[in-house]
């Protein structure tokens, strides 16, 4: 009996002492691996032809919340070369500036309004550039189309003529397709490759060469044809896209204009009477006035831009 207590005594130590190195292996490879992780991040040289990147903790923390990695998705949508902290770094010191700015120049109570609208604003910028970046991408849809018609009428593969478009083609669809190809080369499919290409850069004209393409992949029958009435079709959308757009052109100026002009009146009205704004803000009904007219302006400004927003 005196045998076996010992051996279970015995035995509850050993699982002990091995549970404690268990615990310190553990410990001790996550604090190493976080120690490779900053050095790599913060220390290492950038590659060549890259800035070196800053706000690399807040970067980290950023990524790690899912409005981080809907920032991410963004950014990475619209081309620019920042990451989510240091977006979100720049925004914010701007709005503080803005703030303070808008505090001396104005009045106090005008301080948060300018912050809030410089967020807005920065948010309205990734939309604008992501934007812009699908149009252009569009622009080189027929291009892109009559290489792909090209490429599969010589007999290659539809990987191989995705990689070849990607060398061929300058930005956004070079460095759009240069992604495509990465995720093949890795063992993705043609239709999740595209399918992410078409989230990234939503349009008729993308969605409709996509579905071409993984159609055609799908079957294994010939897609030349299909590419070559394609590319005169997307030839005549693009024509009538830039003929849409010269028409709106006043209008879209007009939905800026119409804001700019109300900040312009509270600049005149101040310098006309130096405090008017500080005494108008300074009681209840003045702040609700200022607040009605900023929310009126910003209506008219989402009224204007909608109506002016046509399909084609």
């Amino acid at each position: 009996m005196a045998d076996l207590g010992l051996l279970a005594l015995g035995g509850t130590l050993l699982c002990g002492a091995l549970a404690v190195a268990g615990v310190h292996s553990l410990l001790s490879g996550r604090a190493r691996r976080q120690a490779l992780i900053d050095r790599l991040s913060d220390e290492a040289p950038a590659p060549l032809g890259r800035r070196q990147r800053r706000f690399t903790a807040l970067d980290r923390r950023l990524r790690a919340t899912r409005l981080g990695r809907r920032l991410e998705l963004r950014l990475a949508a619209t081309g620019l070369d920042l990451t989510p902290g240091e977006f979100a770094a720049y925004t914010a010191g701007a709005a503080l500036g803005v703030w303070l700015v808008a505090a001396v120049t104005l009045a106090a109570f005008f301080g948060p309004i300018a912050a809030l609208v410089t967020v807005w604003s920065a948010a309205g910028f990734l939309d604008w550039q992501r934007q812009k970046r699908t149009e252009r991408f569009i622009n080189q849809l027929p291009e892109l189309s009559r290489i792909l018609a090209n490429a599969t009428e010589a007999g290659l593969a539809l990987r191989t003529a995705l990689g070849m478009a990607a060398d061929e083609m300058e930005a956004p669809a070079g460095e759009e397709l240069a992604k495509v190809a990465a995720k093949l080369a890795v063992g993705h499919s043609v239709d999740d490759a595209l399918g992410e290409l078409a989230e990234r850069l939503p349009s008729r004209e993308l969605v409709v060469l996509v579905t071409t393409l993984v159609l055609a992949n799908r079957a294994g029958g010939t897609v030349v044809t299909s590419l070559r009435n394609l590319t005169q079709t997307l030839e005549e959308r693009k024509e009538t896209r830039r003929e849409v757009r010269t028409q709106l052109s006043q209008v879209t100026v007009t939905a800026y204009v119409v804001p700019l002009m109300g900040i312009g009146t509270l600049l005149l009205v101040d310098r006309i009477a130096p405090g008017s704004l500080d005494r108008m803000t300074s009681v209840f009904w003045g702040q609700a006035a200022v607040v009605a007219a900023f929310g009126l302006y910003g209506l008219g400004f989402f009224l204007i831009r909608r109506m002016s927003k046509i399909d084609v």
